[in-house]
């Protein structure tokens, strides 16, 4: 089934699409500042970026193709005659971008620059026209090769052509329009539809009048190098605590073994608890030494964080902890995450194991301590991608949680609790229950 989304940058007013299938998806017109969020859908559709797909080399944004390629190994095509260095791909008429079990077919449309395409879907039912053709207008000729006598001819022969049903997805819009049809453009397009010939087109452009784009100086020189800066530099605008992922909402996740990790290494990350008492010391638990700060408090009192060292947010299903987090950003916190997963995974909750608790022996010189019980844990994902879902148990290993009405516990998990040590049982705390598994076992293989 094919996926689509269309996606938008305010400050540009870019569209920028995503088409993927069977697992393997192309970005048309990405925008370099939008690369994270881009990224964060692809990885939350289990999607890989084979390729980034530029309609023309554009004048008010800078393309994120080539720092998509460096994230994620993604090819860069590029129209031939747009005469920009970098591109993996020079694409010219009728050629052929393959994701998946479908396809994009390339188009020329220039006038608007010399460098113009637009993309057709396989089955016709959908093409992306870059600036050639917009909603209800077209883009300007006057800069950049532009020619309105082309762009007439290639509007009207390569778009205009396409059956009356197909969708036709363009490069921008000021007004939040999203989307038009071959059969509306050819009726209603007051530059090149009804009965407007190549010299009434002509005649319109070549009295907009319109100033240059913003952008255009900066924009142009770095998309004709597909979007690598000058220095050829990745931006230094990602966290470094730890590898964290930022979703799609735009939210910093880490990862529950990352969080065990880092805390075994000792350094110094506050972990806030953000639901009410009550659920702090109920039977699902709470980490160990996490801070509780309701997030109904949570504004008033920031002040009780420590701003200097990194914090991580947890709360039963993630909801309430990832507006924590924002919160926190917004009050001037630089090194504040979500945990990804959940504390309730609900049915199919990690069953309790004998690991428990060996976070609090994980420091330099102290040996880890042994746990005899047995258990079956999950394996990765073997797509080695890191997502917060894949793995409903994983927040459970680190928590102090139980899957719902405990049966009596077994003879072999009795003996498991009498030999927990003080210091062990005191890590996760959960009242009357059993210890969870921390994802430590890369560390201490259990025997």
């Amino acid at each position: 089934m094919l996926v689509f989304r269309q996606l938008f940058d305010p400050t540009s007013s870019t569209y920028t699409y995503l088409l993927g299938d069977g697992g393997e998806a192309v970005l048309i017109d990405p925008v370099f500042e939008q690369e994270r969020r881009d990224l964060a859908l692809l990885r939350e559709l289990d999607l890989r970026l084979v390729a980034t797909l530029d309609t023309h080399v554009h004048a008010d944004h800078v393309t994120a193709a080539w720092l998509l390629k460096q994230r994620s190994g993604s090819a860069i095509g590029l129209s031939a005659a747009a005469g920009a260095n970098g591109a993996d791909r020079l694409l010219r008429q009728g050629d052929r971008i393959d994701f998946g079990t479908r396809h994009l077919r390339v188009r020329e449309t220039p006038g608007h620059t010399d460098g113009c395409v637009s993309f057709v879907l396989d089955d016709a039912s959908m093409a992306f026209t870059g600036d050639a053709l917009l909603i209800r207008g077209c883009g300007r000729t006057d800069f950049q090769q532009g020619s309105p006598n082309r762009l007439f001819r290639s509007v009207r022969e390569q778009i205009m052509s396409l059956p009356p049903a197909c969708l036709l997805y363009p490069a921008h819009d000021y007004r939040g329009i999203t989307v038009t049809s071959v059969a509306e453009e050819r009726r209603f397009n007051p530059r090149l539809g009804g009965d407007a010939n190549e010299a009434d087109f002509a005649g319109y452009m070549n009295n907009l009048g319109l100033p240059h784009p913003k952008l255009m100086d900066i924009a142009v020189p770095a998309n004709l190098r597909c979007g690598q800066p000058e220095d050829g530099a990745m931006p230094a605008n990602e966290p470094d605590w730890a590898p964290l992922n930022c979703n799609f909402a735009g939210i910093w996740e880490i990862q529950p073994a990352v969080l065990v990790e880092r805390l075994a290494d000792g350094q110094g990350i506050q972990i806030l608890d953000v639901r009410e008492t009550s659920e702090f010391n109920d039977a699902l638990g709470h980490l160990h030494g996490a801070q509780l700060l309701p997030l109904s408090e949570l504004a008033a009192r920031t002040d009780e964080l420590d701003r200097t060292r990194p914090v991580v947010a947890v709360c039963r299903s993630g909801t309430r902890s990832a507006q924590a987090t924002l919160l926190l950003q917004k009050a001037g916190f630089p090194q504040a995450a979500n945990l990804a997963g959940r504390i309730a995974a609900g049915r199919g909750r990690a069953r309790l194991t004998r690991c428990a608790a060996r976070l609090q022996t994980a420091r330099p010189g102290v040996p880890p301590t042994t746990t005899p019980s047995r258990t079956t844990t999950s394996s990765p994902s073997s797509s080695g991608r890191q997502r917060g879902s894949s793995d409903k148990g994983t927040l459970a290993k680190i928590v102090a949680g139980a899957s719902g009405p405990a049966a009596a516990p077994s003879t072999r998990t009795k003996r498991a609790q009498a030999l927990a040590t003080p210091s062990v049982s005191a890590n996760i705390h959960r009242p009357g229950g059993r210890m969870p598994c921390a994802p430590c076992m890369r560390r201490w293989p259990c025997a």
